[in-house]
């Protein structure tokens, strides 16, 4: 096979992990009720006037299926970690007891969870809109190169193949949290 289209095809490949891997990262951030340390992934704490991850300042744990505890490497930082939970506009309500701060992880309604799984699954769809678009960049470049028509209907064939085991990959990913966030 010519080394342009295989190129073509490699770095095809290399962008459609790309939307799983992301999906993949979306998908964790979308809390199924159970408590997790990911859930506070994108919460920032001002750690001497700079925006600095909590997970930086502090060690993150889950005592149960319903609590998140966060001990801060210095007590002064629990006032900073309780603002960093508000504005992340995660709907926690922080709790401090002097030493650590307390999540209570709320159970999900039955509405919640629909919207949850609504989200999720336009998620997923996103991630094939990404790489059916992979697929016709990689389809287009292919039309510019000067090589023979099999040489090029062979290469369609693998970008399509690609396309298909992606797709379904993105699908498998949103059946798969999609029952995660509908188990009660």
């Amino acid at each position: 096979m010519n080394e342009e289209v295989q190129f073509i095809i490699d770095s095809t490949r290399e962008q459609m992990q790309g939307a799983i891997k992301h999906l993949e990262q979306v998908l964790t951030n979308i809390r199924a009720g159970k408590a997790s340390p990911v859930m506070l992934k994108s919460v920032m704490v001002d750690y001497y006037g700079a925006s600095t991850p909590l997970s930086q300042v502090a060690n993150i744990n889950t005592l149960d299926a319903h609590t998140i505890t966060i001990q801060p490497w210095e007590k002064t930082l629990i006032p900073e970690i309780e603002k960093g939970i508000l504005a992340a506009n995660l709907g926690f309500n922080p709790m401090n007891n002097g030493e650590s701060v307390i999540i209570n992880v709320p159970i999900l309604t039955e509405e919640r969870r629909k919207e949850l799984a609504k989200q999720a699954k336009s998620e997923a769809e996103d991630a094939k809109v990404s790489i059916r678009n992979d697929r016709k960049e990689a389809n287009n470049e292919l039309k510019n190169l000067d090589v023979s028509e099999d040489l090029l209907k062979n290469a369609e064939i693998d970008i399509q193949e690609l396309t298909n085991k992606f797709s379904i990959m993105a699908d498998e990913h949103y059946a798969i949290k999609e029952i995660e966030i509908m188990k009660v």
